[in-house]
């Protein structure tokens, strides 16, 4: 038994590093977000160091696979947009030496038409301006030059006499680049080690410890939005888990135990009627049916988690409250109550054609004996799997329910997270969820060997 609880732990771990680095490099995708970038009283010495403050100018992982040809220092370059025009300039040349010198000076030049828009403010200078923000993002040749000679036209200007050396030399800097290529270095591979202090390192330990950053949308710290929210989403998914649990048992025996009867069928016709109907379906149903009386009968209380205001008593806020969940919690419940049902009899069915259960029977042992002590022990194999599914599904909760019934729960702060693009509350929850699901698979394995200890000397496991 140690054994096998060992080895399914240690399955685990590379299990959810794996999760942690691809739900990492996703959140990547979605880009760096800085709050100084959307408010122009920002410098960009200010964008500096929020993104040092946020780790985004640290290499991304422990190491870096790339070629020759790119440097390792890289990733000091916070704005994403230079960084990827840089990596495509070094991706046709080769040169890195000569396009950080091309780099410099540009950066240079900016920072001196910076100065002349300020002392003169014309419409000369922002047009300067707007050809060098267009430059950090060229990366063709031909539009590197036309920019360039527009630069130069414009410099004829007598406010902006003294920027033509520093033209001339961003003139001569890339001329450079394209004289002094090696893209011969792309060719050969290059395999370098960042250590510890990286952004996924980072990320991860703060992880683990519960801090999840900021919002990207209010600036809130990511934790206390999921904490205002998660207590919604139990209060549906745990009465609803617990249901299907309680009527799924003695309806899958007892369905198998009376196969091909009238009960049998009657109940696998509705079970798998209920299997087939589409939640989003049955809860915009139930929602115009019963909550409304325009077109049905106003028996439950409209959408939304309470109808009350102002000062009430504790039991009337919470009789509203589950009056306000209950038919969520049908919802949530019946399409995991048919299901369970469906496989736990074909499991039942199965157990008691063994010949352990005719041996139990021919000794006179009391049919309930039967069925309960040996048959469903060996036949609650599915209900342990679906348990491990539907684990994270208790803390991510259904998004199609809570965002019908508005409820505020997990998954409406979810689907409003992904339509804000707030990415750092969106990926915080699927790493959770990812996480719930590994440990709800790793529970699963333990409960097997639980219920039948002969799991344990199975196939790699002796």
């Amino acid at each position: 038994m140690f054994n096998y609880i060992l080895k399914r732990i240690l399955y685990f771990i590379p299990t959810l590093f794996l999760i942690s680095v691809i739900v990492f490099l996703l959140s990547k995708s979605a880009g760096d977000h800085l709050a100084c970038r959307d408010d122009d009283r920002f410098s960009e010495e200010d964008c500096r160091k929020e993104a040092h403050k946020k780790g985004y100018d640290l290499p991304v992982f422990y190491f870096s696979i790339s070629t020759a040809a790119h440097p390792d220092t890289l990733h000091r370059i916070f704005q994403e947009e230079r960084r990827v025009t840089l990596q495509k300039l070094i991706g046709q040349f080769g040169n890195w030496q000569e396009i950080t010198t091309y780099y410099q000076t540009l950066n240079t030049l900016a920072d001196s038409i910076k100065t002349t828009h300020t002392k003169y403010r014309n419409n000369n200078s922002i047009a300067m301006t707007r050809t060098i923000d267009a430059l950090y993002s060229q990366y063709k040749t031909s539009s590197i030059e036309s920019r360039i000679q527009s630069l130069e036209a414009a410099a004829q200007d007598s406010s902006a006499l003294n920027l033509q050396p520093t033209i001339l030399a961003l003139k001569n800097a890339f001329a450079n680049v394209q004289l002094k290529a090696t893209p011969e270095k792309l060719l050969w591979p290059a395999l370098r080690f960042h250590g510890l202090n990286n952004q996924y390192h980072r990320w991860i330990t703060n992880f683990m410890r519960g801090d999840f950053g900021a919002s990207n949308r209010d600036a809130r710290p990511v934790a206390q939005k999921i904490w205002d929210r998660l207590p919604w989403t139990l209060a549906i998914n745990i009465p609803a888990i617990f249901l299907a649990y309680l009527i799924a048992i003695p309806l899958g025996v007892y369905t198998a135990l009376y196969k091909d009867s009238t009960f049998d069928k009657r109940i696998s016709f509705i079970l798998l009627l209920l299997y087939s109907l589409p939640v989003f379906w049955i809860a915009t149903l139930l929602v115009n049916l019963f909550t409304t009386s325009q077109y049905g009968m106003k028996i439950f209380p409209s959408i939304g988690i309470s109808s009350l205001s102002g000062d009430v008593s504790f039991w009337r806020r919470f009789s509203d409250n589950i009056a306000h969940l209950i038919l969520p919690i049908f919802c949530v419940t019946y399409g995991t109550l048919a299901f369970m049902t469906r496989q736990l009899r074909n499991s039942m069915l199965d157990t008691l054609q063994q010949d352990f259960i005719r041996t139990a029977r021919a000794k006179g042992l009391n049919e309930q004996t039967v069925l309960w002590k040996h048959a469903f022990r060996n036949s609650i194999f599915p209900l342990i799997t679906i348990f491990g599914s539907v684990l994270p599904r208790v803390f991510a909760g259904s998004v199609v329910i809570e965002v019908i019934f508005n409820i505020q729960g997990m998954g409406y702060l979810l689907w409003d997270s992904i339509f804000a693009r707030d990415w750092q509350v969106v990926y915080t929850v699927i790493m959770i969820a990812a996480l719930l699901t590994v440990v709800g698979i790793l529970l699963a394995d333990l409960l097997y060997a639980f219920v039948d200890p002969r799991v344990q000397f199975g196939k790699g496991d002796k």
